[in-house]
């Protein structure tokens, strides 16, 4: 049965792959956040963890496709690893529920090892179905056209790649709003269970759809592997060459031509021009090191950053759906007005040129991703190291103070209502303060603990200072752009204090509350209860990122008298920030990824586009492996160093690869094809000529 012309199998297929890449591009979205949030690993493990697992991901493919070519058949392959796909991805739901091991209700697993465990066995089964059944689904599709239908599979192909965009891009809306909802029994936690929920349930949708069209489909038997021909074939000729290797054997054109002894002249031929194109592809995986830690490093700077947008609030793993979107406009683009114009202006833009092209905008990218990181180090913090300590002090008194520390290390000015910034000191050589405001002086001992910072509470009352060291338990940026809160009652009066839904409980005077965590870019109602007296304020706002202390000075009217002091700055860069370079990488894909999958297909002999489809995902997940081998290695304790490093090893991989591209000469695997035909053709004639004359001379 067909639709417009088109098989109506394909519909399945088409539907079938934009489930999928929804349920990958889902999962994947929010998996770097998991890792750090949820497992709680810093940022080198969960972007180590995230690598490996993508490019597993493309290692895989070389595994289907041989299944599918030498066993089962591309149509059971994707059945029966869309199966083993489902599985892992309902396993990774269950591993991020936070109630499974919190036995005593605190919102935080009491058991990581086992959200660890199932996490890695989900992933890997991941990794199994989405591999496996990549290199099977696109060929499947191409076998349900018949062979007078050339413009409908070329259209196919077209419309398949934009179902794997609008699902990815989809899906990385969709999945981070529902990580960012609050769910659980006992205590509300972000809801991964959710976030990777929804992927599972469509992944076994696109399972479904697939089983569905099964009558319709036309399935080509299993011919055969080629790739592990063409594997014998270059293990023969390098055995036979170094058996040969003496002088007394004359050389051969070529290396592969020592396989002659074995195989015929065109497997030799065609496994030539494989070995041509793969040889190229050496440099390409350095620009796949750089592509996907958009989903890691990227998706780490974007937390750091400020996500109000107007009216909405973007989350930081969102990001990466400027991405797709960009896809989808640029690509028609690209091709109707930039690609024309360039042929106007008379340069000739070889497909090996518009690669070299995407390496040297990706690298690009990548300064600019260092220029931001640059510009958010300014923003950060600093805590104390090992052997120091910070002190900041607030005067809550009418008169100006000064504060020693000791043994005449500094002092400092604190006008009436202030507070200082941070200060920060060697622990071992900070023994005592001495206070002085107005006419009144006190000394105290302190004894201060490494690594840790502290806030010390001034206040001139009419008989004596007060000097309260308060210990401020943070040594670190509050989490996705959330800020934390907390109280000094600066009244005489004991006063109970709620800021928003979230109660800080009873405070006496002059003491302080804990730090509570709030979602950021929010203003809470703040109240305190005074001698049975509500008494209330709407906070400012808070920004993304940041920690406070808020100082209940007075109240007047049922109006309170507050102010602030900052403990951390919020998040101050914006994540726009952050789209000049999505924008650079993204047309860094289009002239690397679209041409070099139309290069490999063009160059390659008609049974072996197989092999170099899985040649191209191999330089992907070789380009994971080589982004866990420089992070691993460069110990580089900048970000921003990090990301001009790999920017330089892009730049001199991209200059060598130009220069391997200037010496490449095009070929077309038709033309050398038919002129094999064409010498068989003639060795056949020449044989039965010879067979006719033998004949002949037999019969005299």
């Amino acid at each position: 049965p067909s639709c417009f012309g088109y098989p109506l199998s394909i519909f399945f297929i088409i539907i079938n792959e934009f489930c999928e890449r929804f349920s990958y591009y889902g999962m994947r979205a929010v998996l770097i956040l998991y890792f750090k949030y949820f497992l709680q690993w810093d940022d080198n493990l969960s972007t180590a963890i995230y690598h490996t697992f993508v490019a597993l991901c493309y290692l895989t493919p070389i595994l289907g496709a041989l299944i599918a070519d030498s066993w089962l058949g591309k149509f059971k392959t994707i059945f029966t690893l869309s199966i083993v796909y489902t599985i892992g991805q309902a396993v990774m739901s269950v591993s991020s529920i936070n109630d499974l091991t919190d036995h005593n209700w605190d919102g935080s697993p009491d058991n990581v090892s086992v959200h660890v465990a199932l996490s890695m066995t989900g992933l890997i089964l991941i990794a199994l179905g989405t591999g496996g059944i990549k290199p099977c689904v696109s060929a499947f599709g191409g076998d349900q056209f018949e062979d007078d239908q050339e413009k409908q599979r070329t259209r196919f192909f077209s419309i398949f790649y934009l179902s794997i965009n609008a699902g990815s891009l989809l899906s990385t809306i969709i999945t981070p709003i529902l990580r960012a909802q609050e769910c659980g029994i006992h205590s509300k936690q972000r809801c991964y269970p959710l976030a990777f929920g929804v992927p599972a349930a469509l992944m076994a949708v696109a399972l479904v759809v697939f089983i569905i069209g099964s009558r319709m489909y036309k399935k080509v038997q299993p011919q055969g592997n080629i790739m592990t021909q063409v594997s014998k074939c270059i293990g023969f000729a390098i055995k036979n060459r170094f058996r040969h290797r003496s002088k007394e054997f004359p050389k051969r054109e070529h290396w592969l031509d020592w396989a002659s002894e074995k195989y015929d002249k065109r497997l030799i031929a065609q496994t030539k021009m494989v070995l041509k194109v793969l040889f190229l592809y050496i440099p390409l995986p350095m620009f796949w090191a750089l592509f996907d830690q958009q989903g890691s490093r990227w998706t780490l700077q974007a937390t750091t950053m400020d996500g109000n947008f107007v009216a909405i609030q973007i989350q930081p793993d969102q990001m990466q759906t400027v991405n797709p979107i960009l896809i989808i406009l640029m690509v028609p683009v690209v091709d109707a007005l930039v690609y024309p114009l360039i042929k106007k202006c008379k340069i000739n833009f070889t497909p090996l040129r518009k690669i070299t092209v995407g390496m040297f905008l990706a690298s690009l990218a990548f300064v600019a991703a260092a220029l931001v990181q640059v510009q958010i180090d300014k923003t950060l913090p600093v805590f104390p190291a090992a052997g120091q300590s910070q002190i900041k002090v607030i005067n809550l008194g009418t008169d100006n103070a000064t504060v020693w520390f000791e043994p005449q290390i500094q002092s400092v000015n604190v006008t009436s209502m202030e507070s200082t910034a941070y200060m920060t000191f060697e622990t071992s050589q900070l023994l005592s303060l001495k206070v002085t405001s107005g006419n009144k002086i006190t000394s105290q001992l302190i004894k201060l603990s490494e690594g840790n910072r502290y806030t010390l509470g001034v206040k001139n009352n009419a008989t004596d200072i007060v000097a309260e060291l308060l210990f401020d338990n943070v040594t670190s940026k509050p989490e996705e752009g959330n800020n934390l809160i907390r109280f000094i009652n600066n009244l005489p009066d004991t006063i109970n204090i709620t800021m928003g839904d979230t109660s800080f409980g009873t405070l006496a005077s002059l003491s302080a509350s804990n730090y509570n965590l709030f979602p950021g870019g929010r203003e809470d109602k703040i109240t305190a209860i005074i001698n049975s007296m509500p008494c209330s304020v709407t906070s400012k706002a808070l920004g993304f990122g940041s920690a406070y202390t808020i100082v209940i000075n007075k109240c007047s009217g049922a109006i309170l008298d507050v102010t602030y002091s900052e403990d951390i700055p919020p998040n101050t860069v914006h994540m726009a920030w952050q789209i000049p370079q999505y924008f650079i990488l993204t047309c860094a894909e289009v002239v690397f990824s679209v041409t070099g999958l139309e290069f490999s297909y063009s160059q390659a002999p008609s049974n072996m586009k197989a092999v170099l489809q899985a040649g191209w995902l191999l330089t992907v997940a070789v380009g994971n492996i080589i982004v866990l081998i420089v992070a691993g290695a460069s110990k580089l304790s900048e970000q921003w160093a990090e990301y001009v490093l790999f920017a330089a090893l892009l730049l001199a991989v991209c200059i060598i690869f130009a220069i391997m591209a200037y010496f490449y000469t095009y070929i077309d695997p038709n033309e050398i094809e038919a002129q094999l035909d064409e010498e068989e053709k003639q060795v056949k004639k020449d044989q039965d000529v010879y067979e006719k004359q033998a004949e002949a001379d037999s019969q005299m």
